[in-house]
């Protein structure tokens, strides 16, 4: 029978298990369970519903337990980033994990940075900030004295409390930490002093691993609901973004990536850290990739957007939403997809229309296709600012993004994007991040020597579209007047 691998991939609006195999060089995958993954408020505040979330996976193991043409050689988790769980004395999880659009952290970086200057927390992680990172979700908790965290004995980031849940074992894994801001980007282990900060060490965490480590096997209670024997769980790259970035098709060093899903994460790969003055003033930020690669890049609002407009729209399909959104006037207005406003309002649709309202005196947005075009054109010139800002840390000059991802589906935007970024786009995979979460299994199983190896692979068994620029005088007088937005 052949090696298979399970992984488990969380995004932030949904989840799946794959099974994944390389067979005479080619990958085979197949999903075994899709599962949405719901934001729970209660209180005021929002949460992840993480035993929902490890009852869907155990429905994977299970039906992965069924096959009888393949063994699980091993299972790997991975998940969005920042959040995290807090676990008692007794190995319990405190409460539900608090999701990163909670609102308690607004401001939460000002607060913080009157004890440690903003220069210094980016001299030490090189983190983008943002206002939910781990680092200030911490502050806030303490500052409100949270009762979980006082409580806690360990904190688990979510591919780690899921590897927890499944083996007994509590590990840090390095890719899915360095988003919290508190890895200190050039020793790549925990920061001492913004724990202290915290009133935390070292021991509130895990036994810090890297990708391609082994956690530890399936809990007896495990393989007795699961029908699997002790089947080790590896430490992939658990920030699901490491992961998809691992499965770029592209043996070479000169291209830029895009992560294409409910965010967009556009990157390069470095070998080291950019830790300067310029990365810090365009808030970039350096998290950890897989085999001692640095993923200098840039968090933009993504397909966010659209999704909190469907459930308005009775969740149209997207081939009737592409259709209106071709038919509507180009350029119409546009929008700064990374407007704070966006970034959880009460109605996402009205949220855009204020916005053009109240930015330059944009023509008002009249239907479902203006306002998706209006997302999709102003994703693209977004896309086209940062990816002019990579440019200036590279060290060769970029010659294709890879979009990978479930965006890597929406031929339209692709096009948009090689339109605005003036760049050859190549689209796929678009189960990037678990292709991504099965290369590092294999490659501890022993069936490749590297990432680069796996890469050549992947090449060569995808038959993946390209879409090279159109429309350039066009797309440059839009992007002339996206960058007047502000």
């Amino acid at each position: 029978m052949k090696q298979c691998f399970f992984a488990v991939d969380l995004g932030a609006t949904s989840g799946r298990t794959i099974l994944g195999s390389f067979g005479e060089g080619n990958l085979e995958l197949e999903v075994l369970n899709r599962f949405p993954n719901h934001l729970i408020e209660a209180g005021g505040h929002f949460y992840w519903d993480i035993y929902e979330l490890y009852r869907n996976v155990l429905e994977g193991l299970k039906s992965a337990a069924r096959r009888n043409d393949c063994v699980i050689t091993s299972i790997g988790v991975d998940t969005w980033g920042v959040d995290f769980v807090c676990v008692g004395s007794d190995g319990a999880f405190l409460r539900l994990p608090r999701a990163y659009r909670d609102p308690h952290t607004t401001g939460a970086p000002e607060r913080f940075f009157t004890r440690m200057p903003r220069s210094t927390v980016y001299g030490l992680t090189g983190i983008q900030v943002m206002d939910f990172n781990t680092l200030f979700q911490l502050d806030t908790m303490r500052h409100n004295a949270d009762s979980a965290l006082a409580a806690a004995d360990k904190l688990l980031f979510l591919p780690d409390a899921l590897s927890y849940l499944l083996t007994g074992e509590m590990v840090t894994e390095y890719t899915i930490a360095s988003t919290a801001q508190l890895v200190n980007a050039t020793t790549r282990r925990l920061e001492p002093s913004l724990l202290h900060e915290l009133g935390l060490s070292e021991k509130h965490f895990g036994r810090f691993v890297y990708p391609g480590e082994t956690v530890g096997t399936l809990t007896p209670a495990v393989q007795r609901l699961t029908g699997l024997g002790p089947v080790p769980v590896i430490a992939v790259a658990g920030h699901d973004t490491a992961s998809a970035v691992a499965a770029v098709p592209d043996t070479g060093k000169d291209f830029a990536y895009l992560s294409s899903g409910t965010w967009s994460l556009m990157g390069i790969e470095a070998a080291a850290p950019v830790l300067t003055p310029a990365a810090e003033a365009l808030n970039l930020t350096n998290e950890g990739g897989v085999e001692g690669t640095i993923r200098l890049l840039k968090n933009i609002c993504g397909m966010w957007l659209l999704e909190r407009c469907r459930p308005g729209w009775g969740n149209a399909s997207y081939a009737d939403l592409i259709a209106e959104t071709k038919a509507a006037e180009p350029f119409r207005s546009l929008i700064n997809p990374d407007d704070p406003t966006f970034a959880n309002p009460a109605d996402m649709e009205q949220a855009i229309r204020d916005y053009c309202a109240s930015h330059l005196a944009q023509p008002q947005l009249e239907t479902r296709g203006q306002v998706v075009r209006c997302i999709f054109e102003s994703l693209a010139l977004r896309y086209r600012q940062v990816l002019d800002s990579l440019r200036a840390f590279s060290p060769r000059p970029l010659s294709a993004l890879h979009i990978i991802g479930g965006g890597s589906n929406n031929h339209l935007l692709n096009q948009w994007t090689a339109n605005a970024c003036g760049i050859t786009v190549v689209a796929g995979p678009a189960e990037a991040t678990a292709i991504g979460n099965i290369m590092i299994q294999a490659i501890a199983a022993g069936q490749a020597t590297n990432i680069t190896a796996m890469r050549s692979v992947l090449s060569h068994s995808l038959n993946l579209p390209v879409f090279e620029p159109q429309d350039t005088p066009a797309w440059e007088a839009a992007y002339r007047r996206f960058t007047h937005l502000e």
